[in-house]
């Protein structure tokens, strides 16, 4: 009897597992598709004249240039309200339409930087992802702690972009570059172990599985976007 019930235990965790590993790797292919999704986005605007000239100009960015620079930050705010009361299918189409503004939004920088340093600087970027995430799905370090303080970290950028956009300090954007690298990297490993934690704490349906996977990927795709821009301000080689 108590040899059943060890087997049976062993048994449903080693469902609970395998069913973790399927999760997470659908979470990476979502990931890695709205990577794909940015990058090809944004060579198909830098390869296309007319299509650019719609989104920039010789002064920058032109009025559907700056509608799409804030349209992630809407879409943002607009996700997790559409993955509450949305359908699959639409919180699907919020994170490829996401990816896909990314890509408008990142077009410059294949004019400001060679695109063999972009390739070197994405990488060493998907390099230090993959081993920072590989720590946070491994390690048995409780990582909750980092959340307030990295998310207060995320805050200081963004506080800290905005003066410097009015000081235009080469030291102060460096510093920022640096910052942002390191807290974007403790998210990596944060964020992938809270994802492992939510998915032990929660009875997913197959439904809860697809939107937590789109969210999760969602997650990762901006630790991931931000330390690659970071790294690129700090090692790119421009034109």
């Amino acid at each position: 009897m108590i040899e059943s019930r060890e087997f049976a235990s062993y048994s449903n965790s080693e469902v609970i597992d395998q069913g973790l590993r399927n999760y997470m790797l659908k979470i990476y292919n979502y990931m890695a598709g709205g990577l794909t999704a940015t990058a090809l986005v944004a060579y198909f605007v830098i390869t296309n004249p007319s299509i650019f000239r719609l989104f920039f100009n010789e002064m920058g960015y032109t009025g559907f240039g700056y509608l799409a620079l804030v349209a992630p930050l809407v879409l943002i705010f607009a996700f997790s309200w559409v993955l509450q009361r949305g359908t699959v299918s639409q919180v699907k189409s919020m994170f490829w339409g996401y990816s896909a503004l990314m890509g408008i939004s990142l077009a410059p920088i294949f004019l400001i930087y060679t695109g063999t340093s972009i390739a070197r600087v994405f990488l060493i970027t998907a390099a230090t992802f993959g081993a920072l995430s590989i720590y946070g799905y491994t390690t048995k370090k409780d990582l909750t702690a980092w959340g307030g303080f990295l998310f207060m970290g995320v805050i200081g950028i963004v506080i800290a972009s905005i003066v410097n956009m009015f000081m235009n300090s080469h030291a102060m954007g460096y510093a920022i570059s640096y910052i942002t690298v390191f807290i974007f990297a403790g998210l990596t490993a944060y964020d992938t172990q809270n994802l492992k934690s939510i998915y032990y704490a929660n009875n997913v349906t197959e439904d809860g599985e697809n939107r937590g996977a789109i969210a999760g990927a969602l997650s990762l795709y901006l630790d991931f976007i931000n330390m690659f821009m970071a790294l690129l301000r700090l090692f790119g080689d421009r034109r």
